[in-house]
């Protein structure tokens, strides 16, 4: 969200002039907003012009990202769907079929059909796959017909991982993590900012408060819109930039740490076979299964019986079977994320298809299950298309707010000084209005969080220095 920034022109500095709007002025509120509202003010329209650029990245490319479960359906329909037949051929032996069309690979999980007309997923490593990524070997349940491979980077096909890595990364690498974890870092600031600027304002009616305002023009048109769309989308904002953080190198790390300490951390099942094997709870695909691991050695009862078992303890529907490795057993989880969510997980011991451990969603810590949800949330697929629709049309109303800040910053120019100008940003020393009691804890509580969530913390140093040398520049220039 952007600012109201102070010029001169037809609307006084505080952004609440009538010349355009037909509001009764604002009169000086007293107490502690007065004096916080300049430096509000300020921070919204540093934060609103500098790191606007990367919410619009974030945005634009999240919108697309929201909009690709349901094109990665359509385009990648004759790998995922095929007509459905009277039965089903054994699960083992679908999987033999991917591996006599692929002898160069390793299976390292199963994600078995789990609807009719749905095809079975075997995920591989071969020599051909980046590390962290699989082969993805579609197989038809009912007739074990290849139906075609794909590149499976975390459960997403090419198309929806190209757009996440552009929303993740901007395609940069580690690099490029900067640039989404200081956009998740300033969303919340800005978010916050703007909301408690726009319910500052004096308004008519309180219908102005969530609805642009009627018969309005030009500047003061653009900035009902802007606070008004907010006003709807502040939540939706704050949840991406939480769970945006929790994502990121820096500040998520924090998190993982304060989350671990707080006995939040995410269990996994114990597939252990002997002290001192690995474990098998990897990402599917990944960990446990790695490509890289010696595969489980000795009897094996095969996967159609590991299935079984684990449908036996509940573990059933659409389910991830990741195969024994480095001493540890196969480890059968729910990957339905849907709500109501169905997770829970168990492993079995291959030797005789006994279940080791089994682990329920119910009893993770609840931090965890909210740490869960919230990232789903963010990838859309806790409430499945509404999900999907919710979070396009947040990105959309995020890029809206960002066009109309920019907007509201060009009309604010004084075209009377020069012919290129820029709208202004509040004056100067706000921080000086605040009495000692608001100023300390708020400067206490800035240095805590710019630490917690280093880029945030960094950024706002680096403005401060640059706006110290503007106005030392300014004042030099004044005096001469």
């Amino acid at each position: 969200m952007s600012i109201d920034v102070p010029s001169k022109g037809t609307e006084p500095a505080d952004g609440t002039g009538t010349a355009t709007g037909g509001a009764a002025p604002e009169t000086t509120k007293a107490g502690l907003w007065s004096a916080l509202r300049p430096l509000v003010l300020r921070i919204h329209f540093y934060a609103g012009l500098l790191i606007a650029p990367l919410l619009l990245a974030a945005a634009v490319s999240g919108f697309l990202y929201a909009l690709s479960h349901q094109a990665e359906k359509l385009v990648y329909s004759h790998e995922l769907q095929v007509p459905t037949g009277d039965r089903s051929v054994p699960l083992s032996a679908q999987v033999e079929a991917a591996r006599t069309a692929h002898p160069e690979g390793e299976v390292t999980a199963v994600r078995p059909s789990h609807e009719d007309g749905a095809t079975t997923r075997v995920l591989m490593t071969t020599p051909e796959v980046e590390e962290g990524e699989s082969l993805a070997v579609f197989v038809n349940p009912y007739t074990g017909e290849i139906r075609g491979e794909l590149v499976d980077s975390f459960g997403a096909l090419p198309l929806r991982a190209w757009l996440s890595g552009l929303h993740a990364n901007l395609h940069m690498g580690d690099f490029g993590r900067n640039y989404s974890e200081m956009a998740a870092s300033w969303l919340w600031v800005v978010a916050l900012g703007g909301l408690l600027l726009w319910l500052g304002r004096r308004r008519r009616s309180k219908r102005e408060l969530i609805l642009p305002e009627r018969g309005a023009t030009g500047r003061r048109k653009t900035l009902t819109r802007h606070g008004a769309i907010g006003v709807w989308a502040v939540a939706g904002l704050l949840v991406l930039s939480a769970t945006g953080l929790t994502w990121s190198k820096y500040a998520g790390a924090n998190i993982d740490t304060l989350q671990t300490q707080l006995g939040g951390a995410t269990p996994s099942v114990a597939a252990e076979l002997s002290p001192g094997g690995g474990a098998g709870d990897g990402h599917e695909g990944h960990g446990g299964g790695g490509g890289d691991s010696v595969a489980q050695q000795g009897p094996d009862v095969g996967i159609d019986k590991v299935v079984e078992a684990a449908a036996a303890k509940g573990v059933e529907g659409e389910i991830s079977v990741i195969l024994p490795a480095d001493g540890s057993g196969y480890v059968v989880k729910e990957t339905d994320k849907q709500f109501p969510v169905h997770l829970d997980s168990v492993a079995v011991r291959p030797a005789d298809g006994t279940v080791m451990d089994e682990l329920r969603f119910a009893d993770y810590p609840l931090l965890a299950k909210l740490t869960r949800f919230g990232i789903d949330v963010h990838m859309g697929v806790t409430f499945g298309l509404a999900n999907q629709l919710a979070l396009a049309a947040l990105a959309l109303a995020l890029i809206l707010l960002i066009v109309w800040g920019y907007r509201m910053w060009w009309l604010r120019r004084p075209t009377k000084e020069r012919k290129l100008s820029a709208g202004r940003p509040m004056p100067r020393g706000a921080w000086r209005k605040l009495p000692a009691t608001a100023l300390l804890p708020i400067a206490a509580v800035t240095v805590v969080v710019g630490w917690f969530i280093p880029m945030l913390g960094i950024s706002l140093l680096a403005f401060l220095v640059i706006d110290i040398a503007l106005g030392v520049t300014a004042k030099a220039r004044a005096k001469a």
